[in-house]
């Protein structure tokens, strides 16, 4: 490098803000502090927080450029608008001031780095207005340093500000939190970050596409200056023009329109098509994991569509793409949505664990196709009651050979369902006839009924029932009377077990026979029998009634034999 080249310095140094204007989709935060420095109401400390790259530490300096700027002419006062050209705005952006000192927790921190700085806090300011401190990712410093910090933070001297800068807030204490003025730095959307990079490209000279800064702007997910690295880096890739397939290329993200291509055929059931387009976009450079994250954002954004049309916008997404989506969004119900968003879930996290991502993503897509064909609970349910055998969605079936893991429902099982039985006997001589002995005899035996009314029972049962025979009956009834049942348990009260009941009336049963004088007529004939069983006589038809006598007195067997 000769003498006269300069190093070159990366976009994001190069572009940093000089005044609160040029700060990007911090609006909230500049119009606060602009009316507090306006009207002289300027807090002793603040924190800064947000995630990464959103201006926290340019923030804190054009802060401290604000308080201590004295205009061109050396003889201005605190401003909004720093000069940027006097002794003290130079000094702070070139990292020289000697009243503006800066500290990283995440290497200094220790209660001795806190004492130094608490020693140096009567001092006042070497040659500027004020002492600041600026102390970046503050949640670092120990607890012993936050509370040696304490005293002094809540009762600093005049001449002295403290600006804190982090990334975690929550691990901040809040007895440090209490004594500072709070600002929220927003992750910045991907508009604003849009025309910010084209308006650098614009002073740089570089052409670009605006779907390139789009997938640039939604890869570094609201933070600035991981978007002026990745426009940096775009520009190295790409030769001086940045495009929308070569940054793909380069930060390995799939292309939105492919994506929702593949979803279209996921949700049509057309497996093979889908795992090419996964291979194609894989030998592209997208990585397995990023396009399944892209299908959850698509599945989140298709749900925000059809539930709130007004609030899916998106940005990035292209026009082809939006128009896909909003078909899909008429075609799929909102099972069908949130059972794809819960798969891909898990998907994700089964793509992150496994050792083959590729494979491990094909797994997941073939899960969705085969998850897309079936009935919603909703489709199931109104089949069964109308006795109509379910159906496979109305997508194209999964071409998968004759056994595809789906199991198909058998025609008139809607016939089978029986009605509740009226009686808690009769529920007993069902579960009997479908050939449950076990849970029959522990119904007849070991419980106490308390109430019966279908499809709702309550019962005691007794120490020697099975601990599960409330499960198992809900299981069964559910199964057999196509409803839910429920089953409660009683701690006391009920009738006696069935069983009891049932040999009390064989008892009262048989007691009424002995008392009737042919009973007892037919023992004292016979020497030694005795009554086993009393069995109810099954009704006899109605036999023709006797004609009657005739007027002349003769029998009406005669009459019979004359007609005969």
């Amino acid at each position: 490098m000769s003498a006269s080249q300069s190093p070159y310095l990366v976009l994001a140094r190069k572009y940093r803000p000089q005044t609160f204007a040029e700060l990007v989709g911090q609006d909230a935060m500049v119009r606060t502090l602009t009316n507090a420095l306006e009207s002289g109401r300027l807090a002793h400390a603040f924190i800064l927080t947000g995630v990464r790259g959103v201006g926290k530490t340019t923030t804190a300096r054009l802060i401290a450029r604000a308080l201590n700027c004295v205009g061109a002419d050396g003889k201005g006062g605190q401003t909004v608008t720093p000069c940027g050209v006097c002794t003290f705005c130079r000094a702070i952006a070139e990292s020289r001031a000697p009243d503006v000192i800066e500290m990283d927790a995440a290497s200094h921190t220790g209660v001795d780095n806190i004492r130094a700085i608490i020693d140096n806090v009567p001092y006042a300011a070497a040659a500027a207005r004020y002492k600041i401190y600026i102390i970046d990712e503050v949640h670092m410093l120990s607890k012993a340093a936050f509370n040696a910090l304490l005293k002094t933070l809540e009762e600093p001297p005049a001449h002295v500000k403290f600006i804190f800068a982090t990334t975690e807030i929550r691990r901040v204490p809040v007895t440090v939190l209490s004594r500072c003025q709070r600002f929220d730095l927003r992750r910045v959307d991907v508009a604003a970050l849009v025309a910010h990079m084209r308006g650098i490209l614009d002073k740089e000279g570089v052409a670009s596409e605006d779907a390139a800064l789009a997938l640039i702007a939604r890869a570094c997910e609201g933070s600035v200056r991981d978007a002026l690295s990745l426009l940096d880096q775009a520009i190295a890739h790409a030769g001086g023009q940045v495009r929308a397939e070569q940054v793909r290329a380069m930060i390995g993200l799939a292309d939105r329109t492919a994506v929702v291509a593949l979803y279209d055929a996921l949700m049509a059931g057309r497996v093979a098509d889908a795992l090419d387009d996964l291979q194609a976009q894989y030998q592209a450079g997208a990585d397995p994991l990023i396009v399944l994250e892209d299908m959850l954002a698509f599945t989140h954004w298709l749900t925000r569509l059809k539930v709130a049309p007004a609030l899916a916008d998106a940005a990035d997404m292209p026009q082809t793409a939006r128009e896909q989506g909003r078909v899909l969004a008429d075609r799929l119900g909102m099972a069908a949505l949130t059972r794809n968003w819960q798969l891909l879930l898990k998907g994700l996290e089964e793509v992150r664990q496994a050792g083959d991502a590729l494979a491990a993503a094909e797994m997941v897509l073939i899960r969705l196709a085969h998850a897309a064909n079936l009935p919603s609970p909703a489709d199931l349910v109104r089949r069964l009651q109308s006795g109509t055998p379910p159906a496979a969605a109305a997508a194209a079936p999964v071409a998968g050979g004759p056994d595809d893991g789906v199991t198909a429902l058998r025609p008139g099982a809607a016939q089978d369902l029986v009605d509740d039985p009226p009686s808690f006997a009769a529920l007993v001589a069902l579960f009997e006839a479908k050939k449950e002995g076990l849970l029959a005899l522990a119904l007849s035996d070991h419980v106490h009924l308390v109430d019966y009314a279908p499809p709702r029972i309550e019962i005691r049962p007794t120490a020697r029932a099975p601990r599960d025979l409330a499960s198992r009956v809900m299981h069964c009834l559910r199964q057999w009377t196509g409803r839910p049942w429920q089953v409660v348990l009683a701690r006391e009260g009920g009738a006696p077990v069935l069983r009891d009941q049932v040999a009390d009336a064989e008892a009262r049963q048989r007691e009424a026979a002995l008392a009737r004088p042919e009973v007892r007529a037919a023992l004292a004939a016979f020497p030694g029998a005795r009554l086993v069983a009393v069995r109810e006589r099954a009704a006899e038809p109605d036999l023709p009634a006797p004609p009657a006598r005739a007027d002349d007195g003769e029998d009406w067997y005669q009459d019979i034999e004359n007609e005969a």
